[in-house]
């Protein structure tokens, strides 16, 4: 079907929803007028006629125009209404259609894997044509050594430090807080390839830091809420030749305002005082770092 047969189209994009209206909304050849449509509990009126195709459009924010958001395990669901209120006719007495009110939502995912390769962000419509889905914007980066800026993939000597950036894109979403699930280095693209080792595991436990030796840990307090920097001393895998090492990190987002816990956390290792520690949270969330297990994701 073309977008102009679909009589309600929704895209989702990372600041707001634009919602398509056919003018025929019922297929039975009665075309609804622009100004008998409208958005939200707002009531939001159109932003867009289209004569040609005979489309209405309307083009808002996430937060605008009355939508509510739920936040559930996996998504963040933005809700809203699209809503037909026929205007009445020329005789008060008899109506000739009935007033409809249509849901529309969007759904974005709150994890993600990314690799310290380029990422490339893409949004995937669902079946249904009134809800559809995008990508938060993940990112992994390798900082220079003020976190000013991005390093440059050069070379690396054992004795260095990797300043690693974790982020997520939040505009007009909710206000989001990043964890790192984990983190694995590799020789081949891929967290599951082998050799492998953990550099982060168990819901944000920085297990490196527990090593001999290192001074791995996250970087506390946090820049923002939505980014997390943590600092690894330079390893390589040993007995192989090859220098080039990959990490893949799972990266997932909780609510700013919900408490840290045993599965959302970013815990260091302290070796000056031999006990685990958060970035933000209370103490006991990392207690689970030295069992090796803390309970399975949400």
């Amino acid at each position: 079907q073309s977008q102009s047969q679909i009589p309600v189209a929704v895209q989702c994009q990372e600041a707001q929803l634009v919602v398509t209206v056919h003018r025929d909304l019922f297929g039975n050849g009665r075309l609804v007028s622009a100004a008998e449509l409208s958005l939200g509990p707002a009531a939001c009126k159109h932003s867009r006629l289209d004569p040609s195709r005979n489309t209405v459009t309307f083009s808002a924010g996430l937060h605008e125009c009355g939508s509510t958001v739920q936040i559930t395990p996996d998504s963040l669901i933005y809700r809203t209404l699209l809503t037909y209120e026929p205007s009445p006719g020329s005789n008060p007495v008899i109506v000739r259609s009935n007033p409809a009110v249509i849901p529309i939502e969007c759904h974005y995912p709150r994890r993600d894997n990314v690799s310290s390769g380029a990422i490339h962000p893409t949004w995937a419509p669902f079946n249904s044509a009134l809800a559809a889905e995008e990508k938060l914007l993940f990112s992994l980066r390798l900082m220079n050594e003020d976190w000013s800026a991005e390093r440059p993939f050069t070379g690396f000597r054992l004795g260095d430090v990797l300043n690693i950036q974790a982020e997520v894109g939040t505009e007009s979403h909710v206000p989001l807080r990043l964890f790192v699930d984990s983190c694995v280095a590799t020789l081949s693209p891929g967290a599951e390839a082998s050799p492998h080792y953990a550099i982060i595991d168990f819901n944000g436990c920085l297990v490196d830091g527990r090593a001999d030796a290192t001074s791995s840990s996250f970087v506390t307090p946090r820049p923002r809420q939505d980014v997390l920097r943590f600092q690894i001393d330079v390893f390589r895998f040993a007995g192989d030749p090859r220098n080039l090492i990959y990490i893949t990190c799972h990266l997932k987002v909780t609510p700013a305002e919900q408490s840290p816990d045993a599965l959302n956390k970013a815990c260091s290792f302290n070796k000056a005082r031999n006990t685990w520690a958060p970035v933000e949270g209370t103490r006991d969330i990392c207690s689970c770092c030295e069992l090796g297990n803390c309970g399975s994701p949400a």
